[in-house]
């Protein structure tokens, strides 16, 4: 008789993983004190205290903040236009090249291609999964202008060796802590230990807003070019005396006041929601520690980790089970999601980004080649292989799941264990299908 659910047996759990709810009366109570006062947005385009938006979007940012102990936060309405926001901002131009982690949410690196930089990959470390200094250090050319460091999956990168040798290249670091909102590393908050970075607000991140983000810096310079960036920078070019007009033409990247409203409930809740996944994640790393195959990511020192994502190095050589066999059957020891969220095991995470057909074809905005026809000189070739953890990762070995989250208790890390465990024991039974 079949022990395994993928082969007929009986699941480990019928009942579904609890469903992440995260509006409570504080949102809906601060929705309404804006929706009547009938101020839905407060921004205007043009020079007076109104540009930087209205009450709550400006108590939002300040509250933001002060939480943190950065000089400036500037709200945005999605981290996309966030990341945008930030490489204008630096400066950067056609032609400049920024390296940037493959294996990332595409955004970290089409928002280079935005202002005509060229995206330079950089492999990322086999165990804690962000880039790191040496992977940096060899993508490194005259050419380079930027690092753009993504904190995946909400674990802080070693941030110490990479801004030294930033410092060194004299390169500008933007911080892409979409996944790490509240992270320290080495007792600063991760967003501004380089020049500029920040956070993700859209709606599977720990607290959102719907949609939206938030810039965070301690450069009084980049602050002002963020805000103007934001919201049609070419009309305050002589109110707010700005010299250097590279990258300020603007757009409407602004957050409205029952976004912002929503944000300040949220942010109070921010710590009760990292304590939860940290205790839960410490949970599971103890019970993966004696499980053969499994390997945790490892945790850089002074680093901390938001668990966005719960990510594991699977070694098939050792479970004896190809990786898509194994997630497939634990899932299938699991109810069924109705919701993402509420999946056990997911595989592989994004293809590296330099595969797309963007970076493939060398096609991004205008004429086909642009910008890396900038320095024609240069072969850019994305081809595989370039950034072998990265490829190996995809196609062998990470496996990440979204089960350490609120409300989520020990006991339904328990199942999911036990689920582990039990696909493991009775791997004979896969031979089969």
């Amino acid at each position: 008789m079949a022990e395994l659910a993928i082969a007929g047996g009986v699941a480990t759990r019928a009942q579904a993983f609890p469903v992440r709810r995260t509006m409570g009366e504080a949102e809906k109570q601060a929705v309404i004190e804006v929706m009547d006062s009938g101020v839905l947005s407060g921004f205007f385009g043009s020079p007076g205290p109104q540009w930087l938006g209205g009450s709550k979007v400006q108590e939002f940012e300040r509250k933001w903040a002060d939480k943190y102990g950065f000089k400036h936060a500037i709200s945005i309405n999605s981290w996309t236009t966030g990341l945008m926001t930030a490489v204008g901002a630096i400066g950067i131009a056609p032609g400049d090249e920024v390296i940037v982690s493959p294996y990332t949410m595409s955004a970290s690196a089409t928002a280079i291609l935005f202002y005509g930089g060229i995206p330079v990959f950089a492999d990322i470390d086999p165990d804690t999964f962000n880039i790191s200094a040496a992977s940096i250090e060899r993508c490194i050319t005259p050419r380079t202008k930027a690092i753009m460091v993504v904190h995946i999956f909400g674990q802080a990168a070693d941030m110490d060796p990479i801004m030294e040798l930033a410092r060194h290249h004299q390169l500008k670091v933007i911080e892409d802590a979409a996944q790490a909102p509240g992270v320290h590393y080495k007792g600063k908050p991760v967003g501004a230990i380089g020049d500029i970075g920040g956070f993700s607000l859209n709606y599977h991140k720990h607290i959102h807003t719907g949609e939206g983000g938030m810039l965070v810096t301690n450069d009084a310079r980049l602050a002002q070019r963020c805000q103007l960036i934001r919201n049609h920078g070419e009309n305050l070019i002589e109110a707010q005396q700005v010299e250097d007009l590279t990258n300020m033409m603007g757009s409407n990247y602004r957050l409205t006041e029952l976004q912002a409203a929503i944000g300040c409930a949220q942010l109070d809740r921010l710590d009760g929601y990292l304590t939860h996944r940290q205790r839960l994640a410490a949970y599971f790393g103890e019970q993966l520690a004696s499980i053969a195959g499994l390997t945790a990511a490892k945790i850089a020192d002074g680093a901390e980790h938001a668990y966005y994502l719960y990510p594991v190095k699977y070694d098939a050589k050792v479970t004896g089970i190809a990786r898509n066999v194994f997630v497939k059957a634990v899932n299938a020891e699991l109810p069924l999601p109705e919701i993402w969220e509420q999946t056990g095991w997911v595989e592989a995470y994004v293809r590296p980004l330099y595969l797309a057909p963007m970076y493939q074809k060398k096609v991004a905005f205008g004429t086909p080649g642009f910008p890396w026809s900038m320095n024609p000189e240069v072969d850019y070739n994305y081809k595989h292989g370039i950034c072998p953890v990265v490829e190996r990762m995809y196609e062998e070995e990470l496996i990440y799941t979204p089960l350490m989250r609120e409300p989520l208790l020990e006991s339904d890390i328990d199942d999911f264990v036990a689920a582990i465990k039990k696909v493991l024991l009775n791997k004979a039974e896969l031979q089969s299908l």
